[in-house]
């Protein structure tokens, strides 16, 4: 199971340094959020419990006070005291007093409301033991009923309700408290908390509040990713020009900028690339100077051997010193077909194949060539070498030729196919190899050097591509060449 989730969690990150870092900071961003949301929620709903029942506890002595006051004042003062106070206030109450109990619509579903109503009833029982129960509810002022004779809040004069009942701009609930103070005459109080609302403490994850917390998120993460791809720019034109490399269209250097690390890292692959440029060169020139130094040994061997009294000895040296003539042109044209110095340009490769497929090779060869209208950067002359060759051996070896030029992605996909014998899967490792030549080949061609394939691949690869060899199903051999489209062409 813990392999299952691993793996999991591996496919779902995303491949790009980027997209990693980005995850990992939104995870850390959200959780560090999430936790100090609910922490601080937690912390604002205790405060604003604690703080509405001890208001619930205030508003309940101060009700207990008035019902007392009004069970003991002489019932003819009692219209004279609530008219008094209605006009000239005194008391954060609205007062009245009903025959009846007054019904109303309590607020319902809210665990805060409910336990500051439980609260407020014990305070009121406890401090009025000899009144009946009363009945203690929170209710919205708009509609809210005072009277048994159907009275609501808008009913009333202005002045009478302005400073206890009504808050302007926005409405809060009224604890409304009803108690029987004498047989047949109910006390009608009815006030707001000392904080009006008190409710939006015990909700904190409001809407303005959550867009505020996805604010910071969105900005922590427009900044990460600002700073990240900054930071791996120069991560990409490194990694663009170790791809790019040995090929055509190599840099000449990479630029030395970003953090020190990077450009300790860009100087140290300059280095590298240009060590390994003069090595190249170093080679090449050793390479030439041998291959061209042995010309005229091999032509004074020629000479003396032609002075040999024994015929048989003498074509025996001629055979041996033709063979090393071979060898010694092939490889010098090996590195002339290699190195051929043409400056980028676009190459129409339909064009090209369609004049490589119309040159006379062969009497009885027969070449199919499908192309649409694609080019590529590149080398004229080398390309045309390169494709040369592989159609070359596709008709020495297979006689029939089927060229196709179409699109895989953003390359280009040069299929060459010979209906010959094909190369056993095994060999297909060696066929690129100088000098190497399978047996069907030496049977096909006896003048062949062994070195058409692996020019063919150096060139390619020194474009941007690729070059790939498989048998085809009804037979034949299919070397496939990948090449990038010249200006990201679809």
């Amino acid at each position: 199971m813990p392999n299952k989730l691993i793996r999991l969690a591996r496919r779902c990150l995303p491949d790009s340094l980027l997209g990693r870092i980005v995850l990992v900071l939104a995870v850390g961003v959200v959780s560090a959020q999430l936790v100090g949301t609910l922490l601080w929620a937690r912390q604002l709903r205790e405060s604003a419990r604690v703080e509405a029942l001890e208001a619930g506890r205030h508003l309940a002595l101060n009700a207990a006070g008035a019902l007392r006051f009004f069970r003991d004042l002489p019932p003819q003062f009692r219209p004279i005291l609530i008219e008094q106070l209605r006009t000239m206030g005194g008391t954060r109450f609205f007062v009245n007093v009903n025959r009846a109990q007054v019904p109303i619509t309590p607020l319902q579903g809210n665990a805060l409301v409910d336990a500051v109503v439980d609260v407020v009833r014990a305070d009121l029982v406890r401090n009025l033991a000899a009144v009946s129960a009363p009945a203690v509810a929170f209710a919205w002022p708009d509609k809210l009923q005072v009277s048994d004779d159907g009275r609501t809040v808008d009913d009333l004069p202005e002045s009478w309700v302005e400073a206890t009942l009504l808050l302007r701009p926005r409405p809060a609930p009224v604890l409304v408290i009803q108690a029987e103070f004498e047989p047949g005459r109910w006390l009608y109080l009815a006030a707001p908390m000392p904080d009006p609302y008190f409710l939006d403490n015990a909700n904190p994850l409001t809407v303005d509040r959550v867009a505020l917390q996805l604010v910071t998120l969105l900005t922590v993460l427009l900044l990460a990713v600002l700073l990240v791809r900054g930071l791996i720019r120069p991560l990409n034109r490194l990694a663009s020009a170790a791809n790019a490399f040995g090929s055509a269209s190599a840099p000449e250097s990479l630029p030395e900028t970003g953090t020190a690390e990077l450009r300790r890292t860009a100087r140290a692959f300059n280095q590298m690339q240009a060590r390994i440029q003069r090595y190249l060169v170093d080679r090449e020139r050793l390479f030439v100077g041998i291959s061209h130094g042995l010309k005229t040994p091999i032509m004074r061997l020629k000479l003396r051997t032609e002075l040999l009294d024994d015929e048989a000895l003498q074509a025996e040296f001629h055979e041996d010193l033709d063979d090393l003539d071979v060898m010694v042109k092939s490889a010098l044209q090996s590195v002339k077909d290699t190195d051929i110095h043409e400056n980028l340009t676009p190459v129409r490769l339909d064009t090209l194949l369609a004049r490589l497929a119309t040159r006379p090779i062969h009497p009885d060869a027969l070449i199919e060539c499908v192309a649409e209208p694609l080019s590529v950067m590149g080398k004229p002359l080398a390309l045309e070498r390169a494709f040369s060759n592989l159609i070359d051996n596709a008709v020495l070896y297979g006689e029939r030729v089927h060229l196709r030029l179409g699109t895989q992605g953003t390359l280009a996909l040069v299929e060459v196919r010979d209906f010959g014998p094909g190369i056993a899967q095994a060999s297909m490792s060696l066929a690129f190899e100088p000098h190497v030549r399978l047996s069907h080949g030496q049977q096909s061609n006896r003048a062949g050097t062994g070195l058409g394939l692996g020019i063919a691949r150096n060139i390619i690869q020194a474009h941007g591509g690729e070059i790939r060899l498989h048998n085809h199903a009804e037979g034949g051999l299919v070397v496939s060449v990948l090449l990038p489209l010249a200006g990201g062409e679809e």
